[in-house]
C-alpha cells in the first residue's frame, strides 16, 4: 500500500501489520476491515490477523514483521510524507526491539522523505528510543493517539519521547480531553470517526484542542468531522466536509523551528 485518501500524509508503508485493542479509540478501527479485506484478496501478509467478535472484525493480536518491506523506501526517489504502519502499531509489545531499529536505519538512510509514526504505545516509544537510538533523526516525526480524557497521560509520555517533531492524533475524537498541555507538542491533528457505527463528536471537544493549540503554538490540522456533523446530524463522510470555524485547517508542524 503506497497512495492514500489520509490527508495529513503522501503515502502509507507497512513493515509491521497486524495489532491489538488497547483502548476506546481502537473499536471502529478502520485497518481492522481493511486487514479483512485484504486477506479476501489473497494478500499472504494480511492472513490470520483477525477474528470474529459476534458481528465484529478485531484483531486477534498476530504480529507479522515483513522483512521484505524495509526496501520499499529506498525505490521513492521523490520526496514523501510516509504514515509508517497504517495497518499496525510500530510500538506493540510483540514487535521486536530489533526490528524497530531495523525501520530506523530505512529512515535515517532515506532522508528526504519525512516519516510520521504514530502509536497508542508511546510508553514504550519513548524507553525503546531512549535506550537504543543514538541519532534524533530530523525527518522522523513521532505521534501518538488520544481520543478522550481516559488516556489523556499519552501526552505525557510522548514528552519524553527524543524527537525533533512530536504530534497527537485526536481521530476519532470521542470525548472531551480538556485543558490538555500541549506544551512540546508541535502539531495536533483532531478528527471525527466514519463509518455506520461511528461515536459522534462535538463541536465543544475540537474548540479545547483549538485554544490549547493557540496557547501553545502548536499547529492545528482538522481533518474531518466524520458522520456526525457539527449540527449532531448523520451523513457521509464527503457531505460533513472538513471546514471548522468557516475554514479549511491543513497547518503542519514547522520543521525549520525544530532544528
Amino acid at each position: 500500500m503506497t497512495k492514500t485518501a489520509i490527508e495529513w500524509t503522501d503515502a502509507t508503508w507497512n513493515p509491521v501489520a497486524g495489532c491489538s485493542i488497547v483502548s476506546a479509540g481502537c473499536k471502529n478501527c478502520y485497518a481492522m476491515q481493511m486487514a479483512k479485506r485484504l486477506e479476501a484478496m489473497g494478500m499472504e501478509k494480511y492472513k490470520g490477523l483477525i477474528k470474529k467478535t459476534g458481528k465484529n472484525t478485531v484483531w486477534n493480536g498476530v504480529i507479522r514483521e515483513d522483512i521484505d518491506s524495509l526496501a520499499i523506501p529506498y525505490k521513492w526517489k521523490k520526496p514523501r510524507k510516509i504514515f509508517v504502519n497504517s495497518m499496525s502499531d510500530l510500538f506493540h509489545e510483540d514487535v521486536s526491539d530489533k526490528f524497530i531499529l531495523s525501520v530506523w536505519d530505512v529512515m535515517k538512510n532515506t532522508p528526504h522523505h519525512n516519516y510520521q509514526i504514530l502509536t497508542k504505545r508511546p510508553k514504550r516509544m519513548a524507553k525503546v528510543l531512549s535506550d537504543t537510538i543514538e541519532d534524533i533523526l530530523p525527518n522522523v516525526w513521532l505521534g501518538t493517539s488520544i481520543e478522550d480524557a481516559r488516556v489523556i497521560d499519552r501526552v505525557d509520555y510522548l514528552r519524553k519521547v527524543p524527537a525533533k517533531i512530536r504530534f497527537i492524533s485526536f481521530e476519532p475524537l470521542i470525548g472531551s480531553v480538556g485543558n490538555i498541555d500541549l506544551s512540546n507538542i508541535h502539531w495536533a491533528i483532531v478528527g471525527g470517526e466514519s463509518g455506520s457505527k461511528a461515536r459522534i463528536i462535538k463541536e465543544e471537544w475540537i474548540d479545547e484542542i483549538y485554544q490549547q493549540c493557540l496557547n501553545y503554538s502548536t499547529a492545528f490540522f482538522f481533518k474531518q468531522w466524520g458522520t456526525w456533523g457539527k449540527d449532531n446530524k448523520k451523513r457521509s463522510k464527503k457531505a460533513n466536509g472538513r471546514e471548522y470555524r468557516g475554514r479549511v485547517w491543513d497547518e503542519m508542524p514547522k520543521t525549520a523551528m525544530y532544528s
